[in-house]
Order: C-alpha cells, then structure tokens, then sequence
C-alpha cells in the first residue's frame, strides 16, 4: 500500500511539473490578429481600443507579467506599429515559429532539472512586447519578448534609430538560433530568491549564474558575445569592475549602451560568468556547487561576498575594493542658506542650494522623503537643478512653518561624471519656534 501511495505521488508530481513546462504562445496569434486590424484603421482612438480589446484584455498570465514589468501600456504598442512597419513586417515569420521550438526548449529545461534535480516548476510565456525586452521573469513565469528574442539577421533595423541602437548588432547575432538557451538562462531566474540585486555586485553575480548554469546544462558555450568578449578582455574588464562593484549604480555595466570604453554592452554578464565559472571549477561537489550558485542570497552581503572570494576570481579581498569604492565616491560638502543640523532656520528660506566634493552628471538627480516620513518632509516645489559646473543643484522649497523638524534625502542617484553614486545626505533642520 505505501509503495502503491509513494508511486501514486511520484506520478502526480511529474505529471504537474511536466504541465508547468508548458510553453505558452497564444499571446503572439493575438498580437498579429490585433496588428493586422491597426494597420487598416486610420483612427487613433480606434487603433488604442483594438490593441487594449483585441491583445491585452484578451492576455495570458505571462502578457500580464510583461507588461506589469516593463510598464508597456497599448499606447506603447500602437507607437511601436506605427512607427517601425518594416521591423514588424519582418519579424512576423519568426515569432510564429514560437510553437515549433516548444519541444526544444522543454528538453532544455529537462536537461537542467538533470543538473539541479530541485528545480520548482514554472511556466513559459511567448509573448510579444514593444521593444524593450527579449527575456524577463516574474516569480515563477518566464516572460520572452518574442519580436526581440527570435530576432535574426533577416529582421530589417532600419526604423529603429537611436533609440534602439542596440538591437541590430544583437540581431546580428541571430537570437532565434538560440532561443533554448535564452529559455534556460532565464528559467534559473525562477528559481533564485530574487532577480533584483541590492548593488551592481549582486546583480552581476544573480545574471552570472543564468548564464553559466544555462551552458552546463545544455552542454554548450554561451551564445552572447559580452562572454567571448570578456574572456579576450579579462583583466581590463575585471580592473575596472573592481571600481564599481558595490555601486547601486548599474548604467557602465548592465542594460547599457555600447557607447561605453569598451564599446560592448552587458559586461556584468561576463563578469558574473566568470565568477561563476571560477566558483565551479574549484569547487570538489560540482552538485553542491550549482545547488550554491542557484540558492545564494544575493542580497545578504556577507553571503554574497563569501561566494566570490570563494570562486577566487579576484586577486585582492573584497573588502579592500569595497573601502576604495567608499573614498572615491563623491559626498555632500555643504548646504546652503543653513548649516545641516540647524535648529533655529528661518521659515523664510525659500531655496536650498546642495553643494558636491566632485562635479556631477546633470542627468540623474533624486531625492526621497527621511525617517520621520511625510509629515516633515521639505517638500520641493521646483528644481532649479545643477549649476553650470555640476558641482551644485538648487531646488526650491514649499513654506516652512516654525518650530517644525524637516528632512530631505538627497539620495544616490546623482552620480559623478563615472558614474559613481554620492554617498546619501540626510538634510535635517528645524525651524525657528
């Protein structure tokens, strides 16, 4: 009776695990039946309510997820058709192409269950955005972008500018031939504790894993070019990681632009890849080591920082980089009319000037409410913004009243001219009684 039960759960199990592996590509059909409609309607209001009745409303779970991830709203995909016709003419072909790569992709997924017999079940959805993702993932959904995912060299770019610059060398680089590793890579991210990391340290390590779990399992070399890169450019990419890595500040690493010193974008991919791959090599249980690499805590920093001077990818010990990251960022120095700290301000003031040790970028600039909440917050009511050197931003303030505490953070997304963040700067005055 027991082993009657126990073969009775065994079948149930697999049996649901195989039903999450589902690939899900409804989505696509009513993209196109939506988008054939648009482009014959000449009215603007018509074309919104088509891709909100016929696409959205009509979305799986997964078109929901995307959506709710890369804020896409029916105006973005109305904007999308109508101004890059050639692009979608001509990636039509590939995305219908989603349920013939349904079985591949499942056999890829079983080959890493093979590896990481823990594996949680999850669901696969093709779906078709508006140009800003190929591939994400919301707890236990797998989102594809199917008109970037399976992109290939036949896709005409020629609409896309500036904007999107970086999707013609990526299609170039023939996506739709390695659309089961896109999957894998991004069914690891199912099973991690989270997908966001707290700094460009635990990001680069979370996506590194993806990436070097998806070439074990499937037993084949990654079939992105920041990997190859990386490997051809290692000490130089590694140097000046080691400047940045515990930053909050992603832009020179991830979701970037090639417009950086090494002209390649995603190089926290490598990065992460390589910590990885040291981690692998060295460890004695390899099972051990991909059960580590997929379950670590990202966000606990000392658990993240045990991990990669355990893969001894890097030559000094993490504390000495983390100590040369603090000095070189830049602080607030001052404040203007009043010194910080201040209990007697004049409720008179109306503009507060924040002076900087470096001179900063004048496109990132952030402030957030302090720990008293927003009772006594210094609330901004314009941003008169940098001066002409970068080294100082002025806003003006909503009236003060007396004998009130009031605080402003001015938090780290201004950034230097490296792109390095300041070092938060709690403002914390009160005003005269």
């Amino acid at each position: 009776m027991k082993k009657l039960f126990l073969c009775l759960f065994l079948f149930i199990y697999i049996k649901s695990f195989g039903q999450n592996q589902l690939v899900i590509t409804k989505d696509i059909d009513n993209f196109w039946i939506a988008y054939d409609e648009i482009v014959r309607t000449k009215d603007s209001l018509q074309k919104i309510e088509i891709i909100q009745k016929k696409y959205i409303d009509k979305g799986t779970e997964g078109l929901k997820g995307i959506m709710e991830a890369r804020q896409y709203t029916a105006n973005d995909y109305v904007s999308a058709i109508e101004k890059y016709p050639l692009f979608w003419s001509s990636i039509r072909k590939n995305t219908l192409m989603a349920n013939s790569c349904a079985k591949d992709i499942q056999n890829g997924i079983k080959r890493l269950k093979k590896i990481y017999p823990p594996l949680k079940p999850a669901q696969i959805y093709f779906t078709v955005g508006a140009l800003r993702t190929n591939g994400t993932t919301l707890k236990d959904k797998v989102l594809i972008g199917s008109e970037i995912a399976m992109g290939n060299q036949r896709v005409n770019t020629s609409e896309l500018g500036k904007r999107f610059s970086h999707l013609p060398p990526y299609f170039e680089t023939n996506p739709l031939d390695n659309i089961v590793f896109l999957n894998v890579h991004e069914f690891v991210h199912t099973q991690q504790k989270t997908t966001i990391g707290n700094n460009l340290l635990a990001q680069t390590v979370l996506e590194g894993a993806c990436e070097y779990l998806a070439t074990l399992a499937l037993k084949v070399n990654s079939p992105n070019p920041q990997i190859a890169f990386g490997k051809l450019n290692d000490n130089r990419i590694k140097e000046a990681f080691t400047q940045e890595m515990f930053s909050t500040n992603f832009e020179n690493w991830l979701w970037n632009s090639t417009e950086n010193p090494f002209k390649m974008r995603d190089l926290a991919y490598y990065v992460g890849y390589a910590i990885c791959e040291s981690y692998y090599n060295k460890a004695i249980d390899k099972k051990l080591a991909i059960k580590q690499m997929i379950e670590l805590d990202y966000n606990m920093e000392d658990e993240l920082i045990a991990f990669v001077e355990e893969s001894k990818y890097f030559s000094d010990a993490l504390s000495t980089y983390k100590q040369n990251f603090e000095n070189a960022r830049p602080f607030v120095t001052k404040i203007e009319p009043f010194m910080n700290g201040q209990n007697n301000i004049d409720t008179l003031v109306k503009s507060v000037t924040i002076y900087f040790s470096q001179p900063m970028r004048k496109n990132s600039a952030d402030f957030d409410i302090g720990p008293l909440g927003n009772a006594n917050t210094m609330w901004i009511k314009k941003r008169t913004g940098f001066s002409e050197d970068g080294t100082s931003y002025t806003i003006e303030i909503q009236p003060l009243i007396s004998n009130k505490n009031y605080q402003l953070w001015v938090t780290d997304a201004f950034v230097n001219q490296n792109g390095l963040p300041l070092k938060p700067y709690l403002i914390d005055v009160s005003t005269e009684k």
